[in-house]
């Protein structure tokens, strides 16, 4: 057989090394465009692998039973080590999830459900045209359903596409500052939101119409049951990172975040003040509320981490048991200590408007402050404005 020449066998290294290149390009596009990019580290090492297998056969490295031996354990040890992420893939989805993602549909306006909250009594209010519009965070929307149901005419009210609907915080006030809808019951606005506003020359008004509590949650298995304002800034500032430094196990903290301008988000930036909120992983930003809480209640996973919401949505609305409230300052949040003031992180939820033309909206908003009104925020489960 023909000896083949130092710069022959360079030759074929390279034709194997460009061959190689568009077969694991093509494999990586095939495994990328059908969504199993977790197969990747492996296809990149199998490709790797096969090019030196190749380029050692040719300059004849394998002519000892050593040798082979030593390149058949490193091939064994680097994909294994490239199967890792796949593992970890495949545990991950194995773990039983829980959902905390709400159904909205049990709370729509006249629905056959049972959940939306209603009076005794007639209400002193009773609209027939010119509706107005609304819009809303998911967290409110049991409670402005329950202000529909006793005030407006019954007929479908699909809570995506209706004149009452039912979205995040952040469309809402898009929503309403682009004029699709007259009023929104969210938290209070952001300062892009309010930039946003007044960019399009419109003022936002806010009328209080009852209170709630900005809560934060930890793993049901986590030991610490509670933590001060200061501790929370420290988390959410990145000077506090491991849980034993607020009375937990040595575990680093896994501090969740929710996007820009959300309800919750823009709550914990009030909460902060000048204290700049560290910059979270991508992974740890949560775009539901639902998700939020989801993450933090996987123990198997994320045992370490910490996420907040509001006290109605967690509690009344999902309900997780796999997760639990934090006391603040020594208090916890109740529907009592809301009412009290004596839960530290308490404020108020509002109508937001923007000028309206709808002379409806007052109406509304002034029964809504009336004392049948707020008797609907007690029954829905949130806390009213009058004491």
């Amino acid at each position: 057989m023909k000896e083949f020449s130092l710069f022959e066998r360079i030759l074929s290294a390279i034709f194997i090394l460009i061959g190689m290149i568009f077969l694991t390009i093509g494999a990586l596009l095939i495994t990328v465009v059908s969504g199993n990019i977790h197969f990747v580290p492996i296809i990149i090492t199998v490709a790797i692998v096969l090019y030196i297998f190749f380029v050692l056969l040719v300059f004849h490295f394998y002519q000892t039973k050593q040798r082979k031996v030593i390149f058949a354990s490193i091939v064994v040890l680097a994909i294994l080590l490239s199967t890792v992420p796949l593992i970890q893939h495949e545990y991950t989805k194995r773990i039983e999830m829980v959902d905390a993602e709400i159904n909205v549909d049990v709370y729509t306006p006249f629905s056959d459900s049972q959940e939306v909250a209603t009076l005794e009594e007639d209400p002193t209010i009773q609209l027939t045209d010119q509706l107005p519009r609304m819009d809303g965070a998911t967290a409110l929307y049991p409670l402005y359903s329950a202000f529909v149901q006793a005030t407006y005419p019954k007929r479908d009210y699909n809570p995506y596409d209706s004149a009452v609907m039912v979205n995040t915080t952040p469309a809402a006030y898009d929503n309403l500052i682009y004029g699709k809808v007259d009023m929104i019951f969210v938290a209070a606005p952001s300062k892009a939101q309010l930039t946003k506003a007044k960019q399009q020359g419109k003022e936002l008004k806010l009328t209080p119409i009852g209170r709630e509590a900005f809560v934060f949650f930890v793993n049901q298995k986590n030991k610490v049951n509670g933590l001060t304002m200061e501790q929370i800034k420290d988390i959410y500032s990145g000077k506090v990172t491991n849980w034993k430094e607020v009375g937990g196990d040595n575990d680093s903290i896994r501090a969740f975040q929710r996007p820009a301008d959300s309800g919750s988000q823009t709550a914990l930036e009030n909460l902060m003040g000048d204290t700049p909120i560290m910059e979270a992983p991508t992974e740890d930003i949560a775009t539901g509320m639902g998700g939020i809480i989801n993450e933090v209640s996987q123990y198997k996973n994320f045992k370490n981490a910490i996420g907040y919401t509001f006290h109605f949505y967690s509690t009344e609305m999902v309900g997780n048991e796999k997760i639990k409230l934090l006391e603040i300052d020594g208090v916890e949040p109740t529907k009592e200590t809301i009412r009290s003031g004596a839960y530290p992180i308490a404020s108020e939820f509002y109508i937001v408007t923007a000028g309206s033309e709808n002379p409806n909206v007052e109406k509304l908003i002034e029964w809504i402050l009336s004392e049948q009104g707020q008797e609907l925020v007690e029954k829905a489960g949130y806390v009213p404005i009058a004491k």
